[in-house]
């Protein structure tokens, strides 16, 4: 594909920005997804990161590695592969238009979640034991699973269904690192039957995909320089924007 310089940048910037977020600095993703959907056509936009966030994903599966909990992750993978399944069919036949506005439509929805999530980080004693898990992980695994395939962007369904389980901090990293690790390789050869993945694509992934893995590297020296609440602020602050752009 022959972009510009610019679009090189913001390519690049933005799988550096996955790899943050993969290592620790929350919001990143979401940077990502929004920027690659308004950089490129929304169905291509999606076959360009998969494998970006898969680079990313084999990083911080070796970093994290000992630190999963595979009971969570049995559990909830089976529902997930439900959603993925049901995104997959929708995905499949619908137009640029359609997935732009879903994907603007999820950046909103998951930038929600965040926030809730973040109110009961503030207030443990406020998230309920959990003998509802069931109906939790369905809701969870399903909702996730749909929006991974449409727009990769799952992460804030599941961190918030972890958090739930009050999972200690690095079980929870280790978790979803191998949680997405599955995931995203699952999802892999059914966008490349959709057509999302293919050499054009590949050729802007390719490059990108190293940032992604230096970003997972760098994430805790950046989060130790940079202010964290101003930070996220303007993350959110775009990504916001970026969701209404995509759904006018």
């Amino acid at each position: 594909m022959d972009l510009s310089t610019g679009q090189w940048v913001a390519v690049c910037a933005a799988a550096f920005g996955v790899g943050l977020g993969k290592g620790g600095l929350p919001g990143l993703g979401n940077l990502a997804i929004a920027i690659y959907a308004l950089a490129f056509p929304a169905r291509l936009s999606v076959g360009i990161l998969l494998p970006v966030l898969m680079a990313a994903d084999v990083v911080a599966v070796l970093v994290y590695r000992r630190h999963a909990e595979w009971k969570v992750i049995g559990k909830l993978l089976p529902w997930t592969f439900l959603g993925v399944g049901i995104g997959a069919l929708v995905f499949g036949n619908i137009g640029d238009r359609t997935v732009e506005i879903l994907i603007g439509l999820i950046l909103l929805i998951m930038t929600g979640l965040h926030f809730f999530k973040s109110a009961f980080q503030k207030d443990p004693t406020a998230i309920p034991a959990g003998k509802s898990a069931w109906g939790l992980r369905v809701a969870t695994g399903t909702i996730g699973g749909f929006a991974t395939m449409i727009a990769n962007a799952a992460g804030p369904v599941a961190a918030l269904y972890l958090i739930f389980l009050r999972l200690p901090k690095i079980a929870f990293v280790g978790t979803l690192a191998w949680f997405f690790l599955i995931v995203n390789w699952a999802k892999l050869p059914i966008l490349i039957g959709l057509g999302a993945v293919n050499l054009d694509s590949m050729s802007v992934s390719l490059p990108a995909m190293g940032f992604a893995m230096v970003g997972v590297l760098a994430a805790r020296a950046v989060v130790e320089k940079i202010p964290q609440k101003l930070f996220e602020w303007l993350i959110w602050i775009f990504v916001i924007g970026a969701g209404i752009q995509l759904l006018l």
